[in-house]
């Protein structure tokens, strides 16, 4: 077993709090990635989407995961399981420092991931307290023109990167 922590990080731009619309334990959000098998190493051709919604029993012994899934080359299973509570948003001092606010953990047995995808459903606070509901990050970035603070709000250069942890 080896545990992925997925970190965001972006340049925002009279903004701050960066996170899933529900927060960063959101039940409903969707995390895509593409898996590397851990045995042949084969890369999946779609993303992989989960959910802490979405669990399903294990195949032996108790418990549950979020994902299994078995390698189309070689055949191995392997699970995805969520941990939740590790996350916070992305503020706009971590921002400005080029640092990277942990966003969830993924416990992966036969896999590793690779290359988040960032979609919809994000939800970002500007600077004088305005929040901006269901924010879509597929293109890449945001632009929006705050009323309250009379002041462009912008979310570029999007990164993302999975980390081992203990």
């Amino acid at each position: 077993m080896v545990n992925y922590l997925l970190q965001i990080t972006a340049d925002l731009e009279n903004l701050t709090d960066l996170q899933p619309q529900g927060g960063c334990d959101d039940p409903n959000f969707s995390y895509l990635f593409k898996l590397k098998c851990g045995r042949c190493g084969e890369l999946s051709q779609k993303e992989t989407c989960v959910t802490l919604n979405d669990s399903v029993p294990l195949p032996v012994g108790k418990g549950t995961t979020h994902l299994i899934q078995k390698c189309k080359f070689c055949g191995r299973d392997g699970t995805v399981t969520m941990v939740p509570g590790r996350g916070r948003p992305l503020s706009q001092e971590t921002s400005q420092s080029g640092k990277f606010s942990p966003l969830m953990l993924f416990d992966c047995r036969g896999y590793e991931p690779v290359g988040y995808v960032f979609c919809g459903g994000w939800k970002v606070v500007s600077t004088d307290g305005t929040t901006f509901d269901d924010v879509d990050l597929s293109g890449g970035e945001f632009a929006e023109y705050c009323e309250k603070g009379e002041c462009p709000v912008m979310i570029s250069n999007l990164r993302a990167t999975f980390d081992v942890v203990k």
